[in-house]
């Protein structure tokens, strides 16, 4: 009697520690410390026959997450194609626990959200200040300087914007005016970035605090005619080579060469890029949508991924996941690791890799025609039509090119 009531207790006790709690659907405002600063974000959370999605919101950015489980009164939530992913508690419409970039256990940040709340920094913030407008900025970190753009939207204290750089811009960024000072903030799944800012005089001047360690200052100036440097000026082919000449595995470990039967007689787009970036992942879902378009015009894309660990089973998994996920046509190869100075030992003939993304164009001669540095994703507005004109004549003269020699 006395054994079979220990073994009712027990069953009940593990019954209980695994009942799972409610995760309750709607708006949340989730917040991740990092540097003595708050990160905030929105996101939603939905039940859709009986599985839960997650909307996560940063200005008009909806990224899209359905890889969520729930154990007990814990939960787990992938961060889309990202190896990176939340870690909470669920207690009362509170979530407690921590953003957790799986590639670097080291790289860990702690994370909470609160049911029921969807402002960013603040809830009535007044503000007379306006800091609309078109930036000419600098930026500078500890070991070097970097020019870039800021573009800014504001509605009574409401702002979004980002910043445009030479290797690529700091996507969705939204945030508040607090009395004089301005705050925005992206969570895209992998970057964590948080920018302040203030006006002295004519001059604007802030702090940009990035994950767990990373801190540069910026400043500038209003100026609407602000731009960034040539972005086909900054990689190049070293003196003596014309071609980018390379041998690597595809996702299933055969070897793919420039030289290959496939290329021949196409124009050839290389995308260097990782799974890690979201900047690259933007222009991946570019890419995609425009090789669906025109792979039968006798173009190819290959994608040199460089991802975070030296290990190809990694790798492939991490590329395989995403091409599955972004439902990318066009083919990838496991080129190295994310390091610049690595990337670029892969490829010799390059003077250097400057920035994920990188896109370098191939006529159907096999010698590299342009090479375009970074990329302006749809955050940009105007500048995302800009690239995507500027990709297409590429591509059109490239095609128009070889007719035109074969007549």
């Amino acid at each position: 009697m006395r054994i079979s009531l220990i073994i009712i207790l027990a069953v009940f006790v593990v019954s209980c520690s695994t009942k799972e709690v409610e995760f309750k659907t709607g708006l949340w405002r989730g917040v991740v410390e990092m540097q003595g600063h708050q990160l905030p974000f929105g996101f939603e959370v939905q039940n859709v026959n009986d599985q839960y999605r997650i909307t996560v919101m940063n200005a008009e950015e909806r990224l899209n997450l359905d890889e969520i489980s729930i154990t007990g009164d814990s939960v787990r939530i992938v961060m889309h194609i990202f190896d990176c992913e939340l870690r909470a508690k669920i207690a009362d419409g509170r979530l407690t626990g921590y953003f957790i970039k799986n590639y670097d256990p080291s790289n860990k940040l702690p994370f909470s959200a609160k049911y029921g709340s969807d402002f960013r920094f603040a809830k009535d913030a007044e503000t007379e200040l306006d800091f609309s407008g078109k930036y000419s900025l600098e930026f500078q970190s500890a070991t070097e300087k970097y020019v870039a753009v800021g573009i800014f939207k504001q509605s009574y204290s409401k702002v979004t914007g980002t910043f445009l750089t030479p290797t690529g811009d700091y996507r969705y960024l939204e945030g508040d005016v607090i009395d004089n000072e301005l705050f925005l903030s992206t969570f895209d799944g992998n970057h964590a970035f948080v920018f302040t800012a203030h006006f002295e005089g004519d001059s604007i001047k802030g702090n940009f605090y990035s994950g767990k360690t990373s801190l540069e200052s910026w400043k500038g100036i209003r100026n609407e005619n602000a731009s960034l440097p040539d972005l086909e000026s900054l990689t190049f082919l070293k003196p003596g080579f014309e071609t980018l000449d390379f041998t690597f595995p595809d996702l299933n470990g055969n070897k793919v060469s420039n030289d290959d039967e496939r290329f021949k007689d196409k124009v050839v787009i290389l995308q260097i890029f990782g799974t890690w970036c979201p900047n690259c992942m933007d222009e991946t879902k570019f890419l995609t949508q425009w090789y669906e378009q025109n792979k039968d015009r006798g173009v190819e894309i290959l994608g040199l991924a460089y991802e975070r660990k030296d290990d190809f089973e990694y790798a492939s998994s991490r590329v395989k996941k995403m091409k599955e996920r972004l439902n990318v046509g066009y083919d990838f190869v496991i080129a190295g690791t994310y390091d610049k100075a690595k990337a670029a030992e892969t490829l010799p003939a390059l003077n250097k890799v400057f920035a994920f993304p990188t896109t370098i164009f191939i006529g159907k001669d096999g010698k590299v025609k342009h090479i375009h540095t970074g990329f302006s994703g749809p955050g940009t507005g105007i500048y995302f039509d800009q690239f995507k004109e500027q990709f297409n004549q590429i591509v059109n003269e490239l095609l128009a090119n070889d007719l035109a020699l074969r007549k």
